[in-house]
């Protein structure tokens, strides 16, 4: 008899009045500022729910979310207190209510910045769950743009400018520098081949030999022991240092020219600059194979 009763009582209260007397009444009598903190949602807010003045919070959408999470921390049913609120606001039972983004919008910083940053890490993870077909989609349509991109640059055809006749000694030294040696042995193995299209020096043993080579900063990218006929493709740019076991026993071509040799048989030849120009100066005459 008494269970009926409460429940006419609450069906007979306004949405106001239940969550006013959730938190006054009762063994858990609760202050709102402290509900306040806990839910990261305004201290006026709940005041204003707790009173009907539903005008005082911005718009609908924060009313009925602030409303839904501020029934369910006092224990009442959610969806009667969203319900009468619609009713009392003239609205019907389809309005939009988005609870959740509802009571994540308007945080307090003050007065919990962690839970702030927790609710939007789950308001990210749960519209990633929820657009993620999208998601997945454009991140496929970008790698596919990405790969596009990078396989016509590799395939597009490189255009020379047209010179005239001032520029006739750049073009010389480009045609030079992609001259093929005419190698004293015949070759037995390549090293160094991702650098064959624009090395200008090329190292042949013709006894064997250790060689070293160093970038600019001294780091080794390249140190081996090569065989009569063994090449290595020079990376361009001239800063290369070699070190050689054997100075005598490597022929240096320098834009397919033979250069002199930096040493004799069995002698070790270090700070080797690989430079075009100082390995053959132009008014050096090339050393006949």
């Amino acid at each position: 008899m008494e269970s009926k009763m409460t429940e006419n009582n609450t069906t007979e209260m306004t949405a106001a009045q239940m969550l006013l007397n959730a938190r006054t009444t009762g063994r858990r009598k609760r202050e709102l500022a402290t509900i306040a903190k806990q839910l990261c949602i305004r201290e006026e807010f709940l005041e204003a729910l707790e009173n009907g003045d539903y005008h005082k919070i911005p718009e609908l959408v924060y009313v009925l979310g602030f409303a839904r999470n501020y029934a369910m921390e006092l224990g009442l049913d959610p969806e009667e207190i969203v319900a009468k609120i619609k009713r009392e606001m003239g609205m019907g039972p389809d309005a939009e209510s988005d609870s959740d983004d509802a009571a994540e919008e308007d945080v307090n910083p003050v007065a919990a910045p962690k839970a702030s940053g927790a609710r939007w890490g789950k308001r990210a993870m749960i519209w990633a769950k929820k657009y993620r077909l999208w998601i997945a989609g454009g991140a496929v349509l970008v790698i596919a743009a990405v790969a596009a991109g990078v396989i016509w640059m590799t395939m597009r055809p490189t255009v020379l400018p047209e010179t005239g006749a001032a520029d006739n000694a750049p073009v010389a030294a480009v045609v030079a520098t992609d001259a093929t040696p005419t190698y004293n042995l015949a070759v037995r193995e390549r090293f160094g081949t991702e650098n064959a299209d624009s090395a200008d020096i090329v190292l042949q043993a013709n006894q064997e030999a250790w060689i070293k080579i160093e970038d600019p900063r001294g780091n080794n990218v390249f140190s081996r022991v090569l065989v009569p006929g063994d090449i290595y493709y020079v990376p361009a740019g001239g800063r290369h240092k070699a070190t050689f076991g054997n100075a005598g026993g490597v022929d240096i071509w320098v834009n397919g020219r033979l250069a002199p040799r930096v040493g004799p048989d069995h002698v070790r030849r270090a700070g080797i600059v690989l430079n075009a120009a100082s390995l053959l100066p132009a008014s050096a005459p090339a050393v006949q194979p």
